[in-house]
């Protein structure tokens, strides 16, 4: 049976840097065999903002929750603003509190490959670093290979959004091997 594998990501931007950074991932998990569903920028900034007060969800929410509860693994991907994780990806996570009550608790048990492009590389370090915490707070295990890139200094894309560093390209398919490769074993 393939492993499914969700991606978040980008900006409200189309094909901004971090959401083609979370397809290449997926790509590359997809030619290891997984299934993949992409939640784009676009799509997070239609869900509106996380209440936890108010338990009704629209369709888009349920639709981007049942994804989540039958991963097998996650690529979040965020732009750096101003060292934090953006607003859009930030309430798709929140609303992921809905899992809280699963049988697998948020992502108990979950490889989660972690994306950054930034405008420096300390937005970039400081976010991937904030990423890691919220993973680890929702019981994910973060891939060892996190990815932050400087969209600045580096041009890893070329005109038809195909990856052409080398270096950026080994990045993502090492985080891609790691999430597919990941197993928990049961504790006995």
């Amino acid at each position: 049976m393939a492993r499914h594998i969700v991606g978040i990501g980008g900006t409200f931007r189309p094909r901004s840097s971090s959401e083609m950074l979370v397809r290449s991932v997926l790509a590359e998990c997809e030619r290891m065999g997984a299934k993949t569903t992409m939640f784009d920028g676009p799509a997070l900034a239609a869900l509106p903002h996380f209440n936890p007060e108010r338990p009704e969800r629209t369709a888009e929410q349920g639709a981007f929750v049942a994804a989540l509860r039958e991963a097998d693994g996650l690529v979040i991907g965020t732009p750096g603003y101003h060292g934090g994780v953006s607003g859009v990806v930030k309430n798709a996570i929140d609303l992921l509190d809905d899992l809280r009550g699963d049988e697998r608790v948020y992502f108990d048990g979950m490889p989660v490959g972690l994306i950054v492009s930034a405008a420096g590389w300390q937005a970039g370090g400081v976010t991937l670093a904030a990423l890691r915490g919220i993973v680890h707070a929702m019981r994910g295990w973060p891939t060892p290979a996190g990815i932050a890139i400087n969209s600045i200094a580096q041009k890893p894309f070329g005109g038809d959004g195909a990856i052409v560093d080398r270096g950026v390209a080994a990045q993502i398919e090492t985080q891609a091997r790691q999430i597919m490769a990941f197993r928990l074993e049961p504790v006995v």
